[in-house]
């Protein structure tokens, strides 16, 4: 089950390493009132009948999971958003888009991205497989946003697979949110202060 906006990018970010994709571009953005997800990848893309079937939560291509019957990340994805936009040719990779509206009082909290982050870096891709990710918050109070890819932190910390360099890549992930919770947290008090609360 899907309790966090993070939830779904893991889910995404998971088809694209099963995808058997080299590179994986994670573009994240967010403004006051809306976050926007973007995962690129070149895997082995997906035909246009699938992509019409992808949506449905009893389809699955009987090839990643043998022995599953059913694919729930993407139908639950498209539930659970409006802005579900998927674009893919076969043996040119896929491309997804989605989104929340943030002031939906139906929107799930993001959750902790940094450690979704961290999942995602570690996950279970091709030793040469370089996942980037672009993250930016953009408020009336002001921006903030950094870049990392998965063989920045290898060249920084060595191989991901020590609790040493695990903790250091957890560290890093979570100041640079912090940085973002910063702006976001002084904007909803600008926001707060201009309505007299």
């Amino acid at each position: 089950m899907h309790i966090f906006l993070c939830d779904f990018l893991l889910d995404i970010a998971q088809n694209s390493l099963e995808a058997e994709a080299e590179k994986v571009i994670i573009n994240i953005d967010e403004t006051s009132s809306y976050i926007s997800f973007e995962i690129i990848d070149n895997g082995k893309g997906m035909s246009p009948e699938v992509i019409r079937r992808v949506k449905d939560p009893f389809y699955t291509d009987g090839i990643k999971h043998k022995k599953r019957k059913v694919g729930l990340g993407i139908p639950f994805l498209n539930q659970a958003t409006k802005d579900l936009k998927i674009d893919s040719s076969v043996g040119k990779g896929t491309t997804i888009q989605y989104g929340f509206d943030l002031t939906d009082i139906d929107c799930m909290p993001l959750g902790n991205l940094s450690l979704a982050l961290l999942a995602i870096f570690t996950g279970n891709c091709k030793e040469d497989c370089n996942i980037l990710v672009h993250r930016s918050l953009n408020t009336v109070k002001g921006k903030r946003e950094y870049k990392i890819s998965r063989k920045e932190l290898i060249d920084v910390l060595g191989d991901l697979n020590t609790i040493e360099s695990l903790s250091l890549a957890k560290q890093f992930l979570v100041s640079k949110e912090d940085e973002i919770d910063q702006v976001r947290v002084e904007n909803r008090l600008n926001i707060l202060s201009d309505k007299g609360e």
